[in-house]
């Protein structure tokens, strides 16, 4: 089985490396110095749950020439997702299969958009980590994990073969029940952090611990809420509860990826989050004024950010 890691950051690396560590057919696709770091030296992998390095790696930004994949894992950034899945072409066969791991609550659709749907899963994962240094992922928080499941939730013969991979790789790994339900609660969970914490420049326990931060942070999880029920997904009736509860057990000083991307000038997925349920609310005429007036602060920044970029 051919897995082919599409975009070699703090996601794709961790767990690309632990597929190609475990002696199975990995590719990765990077660009610059991280892509001849991975090319000289190989992906060191710095862990809490342990320190491992895979000495050499197959990497290349050139995707024409990768050959057919069994298995894509799709993991830039979600304002990347259609850009990247664009690419895909090349590397697809009758079988292959897209999995989709950035936050955010519709990337299967954006890449079915642009693929045929047939090949793709909805999917996500648990994970806190981050490009240390060119060819180095730092993993520095949470048991990574990764859901994923059929649109329709039907239970196939694919899931288990992805399984078999991820296993083998000894990466924790679920199929969903409902796959929908499932990304929609780490959409809530990571949607909710994001934006008030680069507006507020607090870590998740400074957030939490703040009385009135930790109103904000329950009032915009219920704005996601109410936009989820209107969508007709069934989240169940404590899902806010359960994500403020989940928020609570996280380590103090984390932050999230679209925080630090916001704080270090860096084009950010806000659109992906907060103004994907600014957007949403509007189509469906569910008021959204946590999310709108985190949106519209953040917005100058982003701005910013993607003239510059």
């Amino acid at each position: 089985m051919h897995t082919v890691i599409m975009g070699t950051g703090g996601v794709g690396g961790y767990f690309g490396g632990k597929i190609a560590q475990s002696g199975q057919q990995v590719t990765f696709i990077a660009r610059g110095k991280h892509l001849e770091a991975l090319q000289q030296n190989g992906l060191k992998v710095k862990s809490i749950e342990g320190d491992f390095s895979v000495p050499s790696v197959t990497a290349t930004d050139a995707i024409a020439k990768v050959g057919k994949a069994d298995v894509i894992l799709l993991s830039t950034k979600a304002w990347q997702v259609t850009e990247a899945a664009s690419q895909l072409q090349p590397l697809l066969k009758k079988e292959t299969v897209v999995i989709p791991l950035q936050n955010g609550a519709d990337n299967a659709d954006n890449v079915g958009d642009v693929i045929d749907p047939s090949h793709v899963l909805g999917g996500l994962c648990k994970i806190y980590s981050k490009i240390e240094a060119p060819g180095v992922i730092h993993h520095f928080g949470y048991p990574p994990e990764i859901v994923f499941g059929e649109l329709d939730n039907s239970k196939t013969a694919r899931l288990q073969h992805i399984k078999a991979i991820f296993d083998k790789a000894g990466v924790t790994n679920t199929i969903a029940e409902n796959i929908q339900v499932a990304i929609w609660n780490k959409f809530m969970f990571i949607a909710t952090l994001s934006g008030l914490g680069a507006l507020t420049r607090a870590t998740i326990g400074e957030l939490y611990q703040d009385e009135s931060l930790q109103k904000m942070l329950r009032d915009t999880a219920t704005e996601i809420y109410k936009v989820a029920k209107a969508k007709k997904i069934p989240l169940q009736p404590n899902t806010v509860d359960t994500i403020l509860n989940f928020i609570s057990k996280q380590p103090y000083d984390s932050t999230t990826s679209t925080q630090r991307d916001i704080l270090e000038g860096r084009p950010s997925e806000l659109e992906n989050f907060n103004g994907y349920i600014v957007a949403e609310g509007k189509k469906l005429a569910i008021p959204t004024p946590v999310n709108e007036f985190v949106y519209a602060c953040l917005q100058p920044m982003e701005r910013k950010a993607r003239d510059s970029k």
